[in-house]
C-alpha cells in the first residue's frame, strides 16, 4: 500500500509543478500593482484585479476540493457566491457589474484565500486515489488553462481602468527593445485551394477546451489571407479616408455603435498637437506606424476589410493557414506587452500567433456534433455560443504554451478593449498584391 502511495504521488509531481508555476504567474503579475489598483472597475466588462485572484481560486476550490476532496469545508461560506462567475447551476453569483463594490475582502485576505486553496490542492494531489487520477488531472488541466485566460484578462482590464485615469498610470516600465520604426512592405496574399480539410482539435492530441471539438470536417472554397497584421499606419489611412464617418462600410449594428460611441480611432488612440499617440501598458506612447492595429472592435475591423476591399477570414480559412505552423511569435513570455512589427524577412505567413487576436468573419457556434458537458462545469463554454464573434492566434499578453490552431477566443462584436487586431481575406478572384 505504501509503495502504491509513493506511485500515485509521482505521477503527479509534475501536476503540482505545472499548477505552483501557473498559479504564481498571476500574482508575479500583480507585483507592479498598488493596493489602491487592485479594486478599479471602469466599466462592467472588466472586472478588478483582486476579483480575477479570488475567482480562478474559486474555480479550483469548487471544481476540484469540494467535489474530490473528502471531508473539505469551504474557506468561506460567501465565497461561492462572491466569486462565481456565470455558473448558476452552482449559485445565483453576485452581479458582474457590481465587483468594484467589494471592498472586502480585502487584497490581504484574497491572497490568504489563494494560500488555502493551494496549501489544499497540493495536499489532495499528493495523495490521489488511482479511481480519481484522470478525472482530476483532467479537471487540474482545465482550471490552469483558466487562469491563464484570466491572467491576459488581469492585464487588458487594469490597462483599460488606467487609461480612463487622467493620469495615464503606467503598469510597467517599458521593456528595452529595438523597435522597428522604418516602413512595411505591403502584405503578400497567399492562395490556398478548395477542398475538403479537417477542424477542430482531437481530445487525444493533449488539452483542449470543449469548444475546440469535435474534429470534423470542412468545405473551403480557393481564398487567399495576408501573409501578416495590418498595421497602424494601413488603419491610419483608413481614419484619413474619412471612413469612420461613412456609412457604407458598416454593418448597421457596428454603425450604430460607432455613432452611439463616438468611434473616431481604435480605443487608446489620442490626437496631442497633430500627432497620434497611443495609451499602453507603459503609459501614453507616440503610435508606431509599424505596428499591428490593435484594439479594435468587429465592427471596426469589418469596416476596414470592406474598404479595402476585401473580408475577414472564416475561422475555417484561418485554421487552415495556420494548422501546419509551429506556435511562435511573440508572447507574454518575450517582456513585451505590446504588439510587435512583423519581422520582413522570410517567405510564408507571419504573426499568425500572438501581437494581437484576430477576428474572424464567423460567429461563435457549435461544431456539428458537439454535446455540452453536464453538470456545471458545462457552463464554461457552451452557453456563450450566441451572438459573440470568433477571434483567433493569440495576442502579446498571451502565454505561448496555452494556444494552438484549433484554440477559439470570443467575444461581442463591440468589444475592443481585448488585444484585437486585423488579418485580411479574399476570394481568389479578389487577390492581389498588398
Amino acid at each position: 500500500m505504501q509503495n502504491s502511495s509513493v506511485s500515485e504521488k509521482d505521477i503527479f509531481i509534475e501536476v503540482i509543478e505545472k499548477y505552483k508555476r501557473v498559479r504564481r504567474q498571476s500574482e508575479i503579475l500583480c507585483e507592479p500593482l498598488l493596493k489602491e489598483d487592485f479594486n478599479l472597475q471602469a466599466m462592467p466588462q472588466v472586472s478588478p484585479t483582486k476579483w480575477h485572484l479570488a475567482h480562478t481560486s474559486w474555480f479550483f476550490e469548487t471544481f476540484l476540493l469540494c467535489e474530490f476532496m473528502a471531508g473539505y469545508k469551504a474557506h468561506h461560506p460567501l465565497y461561492e457566491k462572491l466569486f462565481n462567475s456565470y455558473y448558476v447551476a452552482i449559485n445565483t453569483p453576485f452581479p458582474r457589474a457590481e465587483r468594484g463594490l467589494l471592498s472586502r475582502p480585502t487584497i490581504h485576505e484574497v491572497y490568504e484565500y489563494r494560500r488555502a486553496v493551494d496549501d489544499s490542492i497540493i495536499k489532495f494531489l499528493s495523495h490521489v486515489t488511482v479511481s480519481k487520477q484522470s478525472v482530476v488531472a483532467s479537471r487540474i488541466e482545465l482550471g490552469l488553462n483558466h487562469e491563464q485566460q484570466h491572467q491576459e484578462l488581469i492585464l487588458t482590464d487594469i490597462k483599460y481602468n488606467f487609461s480612463r485615469n487622467p493620469l495615464r498610470p503606467a503598469y510597467c516600465k517599458k521593456s528595452v527593445f529595438k523597435e522597428k520604426k522604418t516602413a512595411e512592405r505591403g502584405f503578400e496574399w497567399i492562395e490556398h485551394k478548395a477542398g475538403v480539410t479537417h477542424m477542430g482539435a482531437s481530445t487525444t492530441n493533449g488539452f483542449c477546451f470543449d469548444n475546440e471539438t469535435p474534429h470534423h470536417r470542412v468545405l473551403i472554397e480557393t481564398f487567399c489571407i495576408a501573409d501578416r497584421l495590418i498595421n497602424n499606419a494601413e488603419y491610419l489611412e483608413f481614419i484619413e479616408a474619412g471612413a469612420y464617418q461613412r456609412s457604407e462600410f458598416w454593418l448597421a449594428d457596428g454603425w450604430q455603435k460607432c455613432q452611439e460611441g463616438g468611434w473616431q480611432a481604435p480605443l487608446y488612440w489620442q490626437r496631442i498637437d497633430g500627432r497620434w499617440h497611443e495609451f499602453t501598458l507603459y503609459g501614453l506612447q507616440l503610435l508606431n506606424p509599424c505596428e499591428p492595429v490593435c484594439h479594435v472592435s468587429f465592427y471596426e475591423a469589418d469596416a476596414y476589410a470592406r474598404w479595402q476591399n476585401s473580408r475577414l477570414p472564416t475561422e475555417a480559412e484561418w485554421e487552415r493557414a495556420a494548422k501546419l505552423l509551429p506556435v511562435e511569435g511573440h508572447f507574454i513570455c518575450d517582456g513585451v506587452l505590446h504588439p510587435r512589427a512583423a519581422c520582413a524577412n522570410g517567405s510564408g505567413p507571419r504573426q499568425m500567433f500572438g501581437d494581437v487576436w484576430e477576428w474572424t468573419g464567423s460567429a461563435y457556434a457549435a461544431y456539428p456534433g458537439f454535446i455540452t458537458p453536464s453538470g456545471a462545469i458545462g457552463e464554461y463554454n457552451a452557453k456563450f455560443m450566441s451572438n459573440q464573434m470568433v477571434l483567433r492566434g493569440g495576442s502579446c499578453i498571451s502565454e505561448r504554451e496555452h494556444l494552438r490552431a484549433t484554440y477559439r477566443n470570443f467575444f461581442y462584436p463591440e468589444d475592443r478593449w481585448q488585444f484585437s487586431g486585423i488579418r485580411l481575406a479574399r476570394s481568389k478572384s479578389h487577390a492581389h498584391h498588398g
